[in-house]
């Protein structure tokens, strides 16, 4: 047959309804949720999910879900139930009730291919009309094309009650899918559909029904876990669409404690993120040492069918089942946001990292209710296996790292407060109790003379101890020399960006020329030209120029790499500043941020200037995060030196900022190794390094409240 030209139709074959049935839908589990969902848009006050394992004459099971929905007429069946992908309900939005619909995409009923070989499908309406088919999809993905497909629909008038019901058959591969362990997951599947933040949904009852093959039945409405209430921390509120935080802190660790309201306003930059609507969190914290587990048994945590305590290996167990962050959409969760082992807000990666401070994802029952696609810009995937990665998802990642912070941040101050987390706050002041021997030789000398021992004696026993603490001394001073060379490199760390952006361009410059002159090079050598003599030299020039640059910029970095001196020496601290300064000047000027020093006193001191570098380097640094995610016309660092006598130096650094919690400050949690208010990506030793750096040259770094950005001050004795 020749080729004709015209005009031909797209004929989808036999195998789409597989492909989005089967290869679509990411398992057995999605499946019954996405059944789920269509029974709540078709406004039913239930779905009930059946399972009836048989054996004769053959393996199999029967899975009925069933609701008493709005039902479909043979007008809807025929139109859009047998009609892949409609755009109905994306168009409707809204059930005639008025719920919000959870399927959007038309393909949540085709995810019965998953469990089963046969579908019969049965739908009552309220005027009694009732529709009826059945089909069978091996047979439909063997088709060569839809269209040649023929399914039997029947209708007929009924006095039987609305609502639809789906009865899925599944030969023996089908039987074997479900047992014991895979009823359990499913029941955890399902106590973690639903969110408990109130939504019109809770009126939405979800019934499991699981029989044996010894015809005993068990009956079940899902409800949430029985720990939800049990927790030892809680924060729960919301972010507007603009960026505005209302929440609310609760400790149950401490008896009759008040909540506390927290509110401030998050300001994304619009390079990385996205606002996302407006979102509702409730994010639930367990502790999991051995006395916490202890008292989560305690306050209630009993066995639903034999309402006894729970075993410790139990407690552990479930919490690990229940725990993640959900997300959920009108009251629906989104898989597999929220799945045990799914840790998409890499909780566990920063663990790690701090584990005094972050929170585990074993130690989170977390929610998060989030908006339609329209109103979020947040796209669920096609595959049903979580949201699509853009800007309004890493700006839901960022915004929800926030409230967890806030989280974060009171159950380790008041861990800290009761002695339940390791103090390694103000570690030069160790170091200088480990060089102090006074107090044991005063303890020693006193102990002796009061047993009558000779005085050449105590002397004799002193000596030993004096030559030992000369020993201390040194190994002492080895450890100062040693934490500083490391505090330096880690501050280093910090700005490696900088120092990369900062080099890039004389590095490509290079990397581009070479290739020119070695071309230029061998022609030369085929026939002299001075053209190519003078390019050679022009460029060699510019390669100066730019080689210049990366030698300054190793200069500007050299402090905090080199090895330390041994001893201090005498430095003018402003010119330390200002060379601490050229490191950011790029990123100053791109942000808009201006640093002014101002200085109308002698700011010379005997100091190891390597220090002030990691002090500036790391203030400026932290000044620049904070500024440049923060909505401010003018952006300023302002730096102060004031000497109110001969022996003082002052030095007041402030930023226009959004400052710090008052609390952190009262508390000094600030100056502890790993606190961070940063969301995420920080060590959280900048302002801890500092401290040490300023106490090594005997002096003390101080934060003071203001409700005008960050103010920290620096007293140093000349």
């Amino acid at each position: 047959m020749e080729n004709q030209p015209g005009l031909y139709q797209i004929r989808p074959s036999g195998r789409l309804l597989e492909t989005i049935g089967k290869d679509l839908i990411k398992d057995k589990y999605a499946a019954i949720v996405e059944l789920v969902k269509n029974a709540y848009d078709a406004d039913s006050s239930f779905c009930k999910i059946s399972f009836k394992p048989f054996v004769k004459p053959h393996k199999g099971i029967t899975i009925e879900i069933s609701d008493s929905g709005h039902g479909m007429s043979f007008d809807t069946v025929i139109n859009k139930w047998m009609v892949p992908a409609t755009s109905n309900k994306l168009d409707q939005k809204k059930s005639p009730e008025g719920r919000v619909m959870q399927g959007r995409k038309g393909i949540g009923r085709y995810a019965a291919s998953i469990l089963g070989e046969d579908l019969i499908l049965q739908t009552t309406t309220n005027s009694g009309e009732q529709t009826s088919l059945s089909l069978n999809w091996e047979e439909i993905s063997k088709s060569k094309y839809l269209d040649e497909i023929n399914i039997l629909i029947e209708s007929t008038s009924v006095t039987e009650p609305v609502g639809t019901t789906l009865i899925i058959s599944g030969s023996e591969i089908y039987f074997n899918d479900w047992d014991k362990v895979q009823y359990n997951q499913l029941r955890l599947e399902l106590k973690k559909l639903k969110s408990p933040i109130k939504h019109e949904s809770d009126e939405f009852k979800i019934i499991l029904q699981t029989e044996d093959l010894n015809g005993d039945t068990i009956e079940e409405e899902i409800k949430p876990f029985p720990l939800l209430d049990l927790y030892d921390y809680r924060i729960k509120g919301s972010i507007s669409r603009v960026g505005d935080v209302n929440l609310s802190y609760e400790n149950a660790q401490v008896i009759d404690a008040p909540v506390e309201n927290i509110g401030f306003q998050i300001n994304i930059n619009p390079d990385d993120y996205a606002y996302c609507g407006e979102l509702n969190f409730d994010f639930r914290i367990y502790d999991r040492d051995p006395k916490a587990i202890d008292n989560l048994i305690y306050r209630g945590l009993k066995d639903p069918l034999t309402n006894t305590y729970v075993k410790k290996n139990e407690a552990k167990d479930l919490l690990n089942k229940s725990s993640g962050i959900g997300v959920y959409r009108n009251g629906f969760r989104i898989r597999p946001l929220g799945d045990a082992g799914f840790d998409w807000l890499e909780l566990d990666r920063k663990r790690v990292q701090d584990p005094s401070k972050k929170i585990g994802s074993n130690q989170i029952i977390g929610y998060i209710q989030i908006e339609s696609e329209e109103s979020s810009g947040l796209y669920e995937k096609s595959a049903r296996d979580g949201l699509k990665e853009d800007k309004s998802y890493y700006g839901l990642k960022y915004m929800s790292e926030c409230v967890l912070l806030e989280l974060e941040t009171r159950r380790f101050q008041y861990r800290k407060s009761v002695g339940l987390g390791r103090s390694e706050f103000g570690l030069e002041k160790k170091l200088n109790r480990l060089n102090n021997f006074d107090q044991l030789k005063n303890k020693i000398k006193q102990d002796l003379s009061a047993h009558n021992i000779s005085e050449s004696t105590i002397k004799t026993v002193l000596d030993y101890i004096n030559e030992e603490e000369i020993v201390s001394q040194q190994l002492v001073a080895d450890l100062r020399q040693a934490i500083a060379r490391y505090q330096g490199q880690a501050t280093l760390g910090k700005i490696i960006e900088i120092v990369l952006h900062e080099g890039r361009k004389p590095l490509a410059y290079f990397n581009t020329q070479v290739r020119n002159i070695n071309v230029w090079i061998s022609n030369i050598k085929k026939e002299p030209n001075e053209i190519q003599y003078e390019k050679i030299l022009t460029r060699l020039n510019t390669i100066g120029e730019q080689s210049s640059i990366l030698v300054e910029l190793f200069k500007k970095i050299d402090p905090l790499s080199s090895k330390r001196n041994a001893k201090k020496s005498i430095f003018d601290i402003v010119k330390l500043l200002e060379s601490s300064k050229t490191v950011f000047e790029t990123e100053l000027n791109l942000n808009d941020i201006s640093l002014d020093i101002h200085s109308d006193c002698e700011t010379t001191l005997l100091c190891w200037k390597e220090d002030f570098y990691m002090l500036f380097t790391n203030l400026i640094e932290n000044s620049i995060y904070w500024l440049k995610n923060y909505s401010r016309e003018h952006k300023e660092i302002q730096v102060s030196f004031i000497s109110e006598n001969e022996n003082e130096l002052s030095i007041i650094y402030k930023d226009n900022g959004p400052g710090i919690n008052k609390s952190h400050i009262d508390s000094n949690i600030i100056f502890e190794p790993g606190f961070s208010a940063k969301p995420s990506g920080s060590t959280g030793l900048g302002l801890s390094i500092a401290g040490e750096a300023v106490s090594r040259n005997n002096g003390e770094l101080s934060a003071i409240y203001s409700e005008e950005g960050a103010l920290f001050v620096i007293k140093l004795v000349k």
